[in-house]
């Protein structure tokens, strides 16, 4: 049976999975492309194959023929779209983050609950990377001891926006970070620092946050969204005999004039197009009548990150080290 899928939001990352869910997606159908911006729905749809051009973001969710929700509007619609989707018993995979607001992914939580089953599968694609997998690969088999140390770096070549503060740098960039730290050592950050240098000009400083788990691991992150150089993205495990690192993945290098020359990629969609579609693969899975997905993030997941954040603001703002208050994890969440 094919899968009839309508992706919400035609923006950079929207157009992205609905080429997924049309050219690498055996089994679905781009069935409705959803822009609050129309004439952008339909270039991106038409283009697309799709079948539908919408502009109605929750009619989509109740039409009969969708059968799943791809949700990748902008951050502030993800939680009520991603509750639209509970209440029309239709899952969806919902672009990270799940909410900024922690009190929201509370909300959507408390609507799996109440529904008796998952409907939500949060976008950190990281899971699905090749080179976070080995790592993971490599601590579980115990290649590199018990865990001691993270370290992970996300730098971008320039802010997306002229008003990118410190504060959006750990609520809309390190998120990816704040979940891959949890799912990697598999214990929940209890306390988290940040700050940042001066740079020398207007533009906004990378910010350094330290985390420490409930095992007492202790995971460093810098976010840099003005390196100028291009996309960077890289993480190193360290354990007690040994550590592992991702590689910048590149598939060519210039000699030339005495200087060996490797490019940057200019943001994340080539350096993380595999897990992209993996993690898209694994979502049609589940939506075909598969068990949840093993790798992918649950809202559980969501609000631990959106919390990370929110606590993350506070220590920047106050200067000072802050505990993660997370509530327990609820019992619907302990299984996949």
């Amino acid at each position: 049976m094919t899968i009839r899928i309508a992706v919400i939001g035609a923006g950079i990352m929207g157009a992205d999975h609905a080429r997924i869910v049309a050219e690498d997606l055996p089994g679905a159908t781009l069935q409705v492309l959803c822009d609050k911006d129309e004439a952008r729905a339909r270039k991106v749809g038409e283009a697309l194959g799709a079948q539908h051009i919408a502009t109605d973001p929750e009619a989509v969710v109740a039409c009969d023929d969708v059968d799943a929700v791809i949700i990748a509007s902008p951050d502030f619609t993800h939680a009520p779209l991603s509750l639209a989707c509970i209440r029309a018993g239709k899952k969806a995979m919902c672009e990270k983050p799940l909410s900024q607001s922690s009190a929201e992914c509370l909300e959507v939580m408390k609507a799996e609950e109440a529904a008796g089953e998952r409907h939500i599968m949060v976008g950190f694609m990281r899971r699905y990377d090749p080179a976070y997998i080995q790592m993971r690969a490599a601590l579980t088999g115990g290649a590199i001891g018990t865990p001691l140390m993270m370290h992970n770096w996300h730098r971008n070549g320039s802010t997306p926006s002229a008003d990118f503060t410190g504060a959006m740098a750990i609520t809309n960039s390190a998120p990816h970070e704040f979940d891959i730290l949890r799912y990697m050592l598999g214990s929940e950050a209890v306390t988290i620092t940040a700050s940042q240098p001066r740079r020398s000009d207007d533009k906004v400083a990378p910010v350094v946050m330290v985390i420490q788990t409930g095992d007492d691991q202790i995971v460093t992150v810098e976010v840099n969204n003005n390196a100028a150089y291009g996309y960077d993205v890289k993480a190193e495990l360290v354990g007690e005999s040994g550590s592992i690192a991702t590689n910048h993945v590149t598939y060519t290098r210039m000699d030339k004039d005495a200087v060996k020359t490797q490019a940057h990629d200019p943001d994340w969609r080539d350096r993380y197009a595999e897990a992209y579609r993996q993690q898209n693969k694994a979502f049609l899975k589940w939506v075909r009548g598969g068990e949840y997905p093993e790798l992918a993030a649950s809202a559980w997941d969501g609000y631990a990150a959106s919390l990370i954040a929110e606590t993350g603001v506070k220590a920047l703002e106050a200067g000072t080290r802050q505990d993660i208050a997370l509530i327990e994890r609820p019992a619907f969440y302990s299984q996949r």
